[in-house]
């Protein structure tokens, strides 16, 4: 049976709870969550390092009063970067520097795992047939090489989240499988997948719980989110947004059980607009998708293992 953990990466707290004083009391006392997906939206690696140290310091401290879990680090909102597919040579160094001081940050405040999306080629490159050729050899050799760094500071593993576009890879269940083959053919750790709910971007591939069931196996995350069909919308699960939604908790817990996933942490990924009316509902939607999550695992637990007994 699929063991599943409740968590949240730290989207939501961006520039409005950026204090870990913050962040930490609002994931226990008002979500009562046990694992955070620090994002580096709230502090940047490649920041002075006396202030990152003085932030991690804080953190740890935290961490440890509020008995909360950092199991991942994640690149967080700014994404569609370059990452290890930057055109220039000097990009895709800049980015593996990057890389190495966010695993490096992540190791003091008691991170396991880091990832991304796997990286965007330029229009240009993705367009070349040699080119194309070049920049994906280089970009899983960086990956690969960035297992060696993740292995060194005590990692478990990587990952990379599978998106939306064919510049981004990874926009078909069977080339994000072939992407998670060929990192994984030399790495130092395993890299594993991260999926989302909201993503099944391609036309043909349009049902989020045909990749879940697909690829689940190979994942070590899922980010949650009420969504539509098109679009990866990134909604709470609301009353309101569960009636235009087509996320469905049973759906998703199940398909993910028939992949033959071990265990997964489900990390809600919920984005609310700066805007007067979403800055007010950001706690309270959070509040309530955590509650209408967990009601649905108790039951699906509850289903399981009376199923178990029989």
């Amino acid at each position: 049976m699929t063991r599943f953990k409740l968590g949240t990466n730290l989207i939501f707290a961006g520039n409005r709870f950026v204090e870990p004083e913050e962040w930490t009391r609002l994931t226990r006392e008002e979500l009562d969550l046990d694992y955070v997906q620090f994002s580096a939206d709230v502090l940047d690696p490649l920041w002075p390092a006396s202030y990152v140290d003085e932030y991690l310091e804080r953190t740890r401290g935290c961490l440890q009063k509020y008995n909360l879990q950092v199991d991942s680090m994640f690149t967080g909102n700014f994404t569609r970067r370059h990452l290890f597919l930057h055109p220039d040579e000097g990009g895709r160094r800049l980015w593996f520097d990057w890389y190495k001081a966010l695993i490096r940050m992540g190791a003091k405040i008691g991170a396991y795992s880091a990832g991304s999306h796997f990286g965007a080629l330029s229009v240009h490159d993705v367009s070349d047939p040699e080119r194309y050729k070049t920049r994906l050899a280089e970009g899983i050799q960086l990956w690969q090489d960035l297992s060696v760094v993740a292995m060194e500071a005590g990692y478990r593993h990587l990952f990379f989240e599978t998106m939306s576009v064919p510049r981004e890879l990874a926009h078909t269940v069977e080339e994000a499988r072939q992407l998670y083959d060929l990192l994984n053919d030399r790495s130092a750790i395993p890299i594993r997948l991260c999926l989302d709910v909201g993503h099944a971007p391609h036309p043909a591939q349009r049902n989020s719980y045909f990749w879940l069931r697909q690829l689940g196996s190979l994942a070590c995350i899922v980010h949650l989110q009420q969504s539509d069909t098109n679009n990866s919308r990134h909604w709470p699960f609301t009353p309101e947004y569960n009636r235009q939604g087509i996320v469905d908790p049973v759906e998703t817990l199940e398909a993910l059980q028939a992949s033959g996933a071990e265990e997964i942490t489900l990390h809600f990924e919920i984005v609310h607009r700066e805007s007067y009316e979403q800055e007010l509902k950001v706690i309270s939607d959070l509040k309530e998708s955590v509650a209408y999550w967990r009601k649905h695992l108790k039951d699906y637990n509850e289903v399981r293992l009376d199923g178990a007994r029989r």
